[in-house]
């Protein structure tokens, strides 16, 4: 194996060769440039570099060509001549066809395995940025949470969750001496909210078995590193679900790899396809944990590279922590596309053969003006590339093909099936049982009757002593006096409100639309 990736030459500089050093790779990179100028084959070409060098991959496939990866460029026609021609050109010895290891995520289930996490490993903080919650809706959430962690109650899924804010909302006013204000209003925001995102599909996301960062982080039997594809044609109908789940896989990859410094090479690589969506008006303080990752994550040997249309997308302290880039072309044809142009120009080591803002201007379909660190991480000059032609099959694969390498696949015993185990919505369930039973009205037999006839009506003492009189079975009803806990005061209050007509209709939707299939 080499220490660098082949990305391309023959621009301007005819001799030299454009290569992306492994040991540099967890700086992080950019890809940008105008829709239809080769942003996707330049991500293909990468992602077979790193799988080459025994380096896992995570990408989005958004239009749905990137599955090309998991066949080889032909399968009986021989080798494309533009693409010999392009190989010769660049100098790229021995180009041959070649498929890669390749595993097929998806959060529906249908165009690969199931991807799930749980509303607890999501967090508060993404989840109110998956909801668009106010302020003050995300502090009630936080209580929500802070409450389920004091129960015991396990947030696995969109019903726990559910469940958990029908209770928060009953006890408000209880809450609020302890935690803070916590209204009805903001109550019923949230549950708005968790209804448009399960009509989006986002109940496919919660739940188990949950995706173990290990899976993606797998070697095949050659030695080459796994490339995790996300089928997001459809996801990408929910631009915020898209964003909020990938940051938060990011996000557990920051959390749970170990240190390790600066290795020869990464140790696994993620392309954050669509970066924009992230970043469109997302608060201070979403960007400040993405900068942080950003900047703390290469230290667990991981990269990441942002592919977006423009430079201008990703926040400028961001920005300045990719030290990889490929600018594909991008057009000028606006004031403000003048402005942005500029700005990517400048954002390159100047070379003195050629002016950058008007190589990035002009480059071609499947060129780009390059810029890769070197020797102590000093970033390259800007270099005019011709991208190399990818070994895999460039564009999309047939469903036949799909379903053979999904069936090739080891994880789909583990994640095909899901799993509902007792968590925070079977537990209220019985408690909310329980309570019930508890509040039915004791009774007790009148100690002397002789005084009246079974039809007489309750005197004043009785009736202000809180005693209910029935006539025609001459019976007394006392009612129980209450020192809850609050567990138990919790499985009541979800008691009387699934006994109204709203209990019914919210538990209505919550078992209908979480346990039909999607």
């Amino acid at each position: 194996m080499t220490d660098s990736i082949f990305t391309g030459g023959g621009g301007v500089a005819q001799d030299e060769a454009q290569e992306l050093k492994l040991k540099y790779a967890n700086r992080h990179g950019l890809i940008a440039g105008a829709t239809g100028t080769g942003k996707t084959v330049t991500l293909q070409i990468l992602a077979e570099g790193f799988s080459a060098a025994g380096v896992p991959v995570f990408l989005s496939d958004v239009k749905g060509d990137l599955a090309g990866l998991s066949q080889p460029g032909s399968e009986t026609a021989p080798l494309h001549p533009k693409l010999v021609e392009r190989a010769a050109k660049i100098g790229l010895e021995s180009y041959s066809y070649t498929a890669f290891p390749v595993t097929f995520w998806d959060m529906f289930g249908e165009k690969g395995h199931p991807v799930r996490t749980t509303v607890a490993e999501m967090g508060p903080l993404l989840l109110a940025r998956l909801l668009e919650l106010s302020e003050a809706q995300e502090g009630v959430l936080n209580i929500a949470f802070r409450v389920a962690d004091e129960q015991g109650l396990a947030l696995l899924d969109l019903k726990d969750l559910q469940a958990l804010l029908v209770w928060v909302g009953e006890n408000g006013s209880e809450l609020s001496l302890r935690y803070g204000n916590v209204s009805r209003a903001s109550v019923g925001a949230i549950q708005r909210r968790l209804l448009v995102l399960e009509n989006q599909g986002g109940a496919n996301l919660f739940g188990e078995p949950a995706l173990a960062l290990e899976d993606m982080i797998a070697l095949d039997t050659d030695g080459r590193g796994r490339i995790n594809v996300l089928a997001a044609d459809r996801l990408m109908q929910s631009p915020g679900l898209y964003a909020t789940f990938l940051l938060w896989l990011l996000s557990e990859l920051f959390e749970q790899l170990p240190e390790v410094g600066d290795p020869e090479k990464p140790r696994f690589v993620f392309f954050f396809d669509e970066a924009h969506l992230l970043f469109d008006d997302a608060p201070d303080a979403l960007i400040d944990k993405v900068e942080q990752v950003a900047r703390l994550i290469r230290s667990k040997g991981v990269g990441v590279w942002f592919v977006t249309q423009n430079p201008d997308d990703i926040p400028a302290d961001i920005l300045g922590q990719l030290g990889n880039r490929v600018q594909h072309a991008l057009r000028a044809y606006t004031p403000r596309d003048q402005k942005g142009l500029r700005a990517a120009a400048e954002t390159f080591r100047p070379n003195p053969r050629f002016d950058t803002e008007d190589a990035i201007r002009d480059v071609g379909i499947g060129e780009a003006v390059t810029s890769y660190l070197q020797k102590k991480g000093v970033p390259g000059i800007a270099e005019r590339t011709l991208i190399r032609p990818p070994a895999s099959r460039m564009g999309t694969i047939t469903d036949a093909e799909r379903a053979a390498t999904m069936a090739g696949s080891t994880l789909g015993a583990k994640y095909d099936t899901p799993l509902d185990r007792e968590s925070a919505f079977e537990i209220l369930r019985k408690r909310a049982e329980t309570a019930a039973v508890e509040e039915e009205p004791e009774e007790a037999p009148i100690r002397d009757r002789s005084y009246r006839g079974s039809n007489s009506a309750p005197t004043s003492r009785e009736y202000n002593s809180g005693r209910r009189y029935s006539p025609g079975n001459a019976k007394v009803r006392t009612t129980r006096s209450r020192s809850d806990s609050v567990a138990t005061t919790f499985g009541k209050s979800l008691a009387r409100q699934l006994g109204t007509q709203m209990g019914r209709q919210i538990t209505r939707g919550i078992m209908g639309g979480l346990f039909r299939g999607r």
